[in-house]
């Protein structure tokens, strides 16, 4: 079957310097192909080994996260730049991956599930500790010297929040700047996502720590040195970004005993402790 054709729009020296730091990540050393949402197997035995467990888990007290609430209010209205967004870190995500989806370039919402298919790719026969550092060494090196021009403030801290959703709406869908405490202070440094889109698309536990939230709070931390904390909420899909607050080490964080969600098509056992994929 021959590969699909990229539209001659999504070319990534048509974008900004914003998207890069998302979307520029290098290129595998070693492809690991995945089959084809219609190659795929019917999934009636993954469903009834997680019936199975959640029998067995309700003798015991454990259980995953109940699935989401479905949320039919929010609408995603790509623009053809939204949709140029979203290819470019497809085309991204597929060269770490060595392979691409074959789900249409040019529809809104098909864009968006072919990138999230393959980020689920990414993650085949690497480790979770391997799947960020593939994803972080994406984002550009910050020279030293521009920490020491643009030390940490809270002006800045809040300048990131507020620039934010202008940047990212096409990833995570509709957010607002929000006050939040830090160090004893009042501040406008923090962003609300209603409903995270990638999150809500992919229902994958490891994909939301691993592909995001990991990467994304080490480089502005450690590069930029804007110490930033990403709090996703695994029962509603939302997240609160928080700029100017250091996060925790990923072994003292709550996500790191995060089990699967109940909706997760490569979900373990239910009343597993922690989702398989963060090892």
């Amino acid at each position: 079957m021959s590969r699909p054709q990229v539209p001659h729009w999504v070319d990534a020296d048509r974008v900004s310097s914003a998207m890069q730091v998302c979307c520029n990540f290098v290129a595998p050393q070693r492809p690991t192909p995945i089959v084809t949402p219609a190659q795929r197997k019917p999934r009636a035995p993954h469903q009834r080994r997680r019936a199975a467990a959640e029998s067995r888990a309700a003798g015991d007290g454990t259980s995953t996260p109940s699935p989401p609430p479905a949320d039919s209010t929010i609408t995603y209205h790509d623009s053809l730049t939204d949709i140029a967004f979203i290819g470019l870190c497809r085309l991204a995500y597929g060269r770490i991956a060595g392979w691409q989806s074959e789900r249409s370039w040019t529809n809104g919402p098909e864009t968006f599930r072919g990138m999230v298919e393959v980020s689920r790719s990414l993650m085949k026969g690497r480790s979770a500790a391997q799947q960020r550092d593939a994803v972080t060494a994406g984002f550009p090196q910050v020279p030293p010297w521009f920490r020491r021009v643009f030390p940490y403030s809270r002006k800045g801290a809040e300048i990131n929040a507020r620039i934010t959703p202008a940047f990212f709406t096409w990833l995570v869908g509709p957010m607002q700047t929000a006050a939040v405490e830090i160090d004893g202070q009042q501040q406008m440094s923090a962003v609300k996502i209603e409903r995270c889109r990638y999150l809500a698309e992919s229902n994958c536990v490891g994909m939301c720590v691993n592909l995001c939230k990991s990467p994304t709070q080490h480089f502005f931390t450690t590069q930029l040195g804007m110490p930033l904390t990403m709090n996703p909420n695994f029962e509603d899909l939302s997240c609160e970004m928080v700029f100017g607050k250091e996060p925790p080490p990923l072994e003292a964080d709550p996500v790191a005993i995060q089990p699967c969600l109940a909706t997760c098509t490569t979900a373990m056992a239910a009343g597993s402790q922690r989702c398989h994929k963060l090892d």
